[in-house]
């Protein structure tokens, strides 16, 4: 929480991660065996080729968000994110508000 940034390039994570109010993060290859959090972040945030066990949930940041090829076991949640996230060919098994499209 508040940090400047965080960057995920092909590692596991037997957890969850969370990234709150914090920078940017940059997440790319990488499994987490739980749950995916960012909220309230002020910079841009990409995650591409993620595998998720649990839900992936993104809501109320400002910078950016870019969702794209990842595989979700349970719900991707976008909510209040301005502007609305953008990617595409995500996998979840709900995808939920913002989240429909991607």
């Amino acid at each position: 929480e508040g940090g400047a940034s965080l960057v995920s390039n092909n590692n596991t994570i037997d957890g969850d991660l969370q990234v709150k109010k914090a920078a940017s993060a940059s997440i790319s290859s990488t499994t987490v065996n739980g749950n995916i959090q960012l909220e309230e972040n002020n910079r841009g945030l990409v995650s591409e080729r993620a595998v998720v066990r649990g839900d992936f949930q993104v809501f109320k940041n400002t910078g950016g968000v870019t969702l794209r090829s990842n595989r979700v076991s349970q719900n991707l949640q976008c909510k209040e994110n301005s502007p609305a996230p953008v990617g595409g060919s995500n996998t979840a098994g709900e995808k939920e508000d913002q989240c429909r499209r991607l």
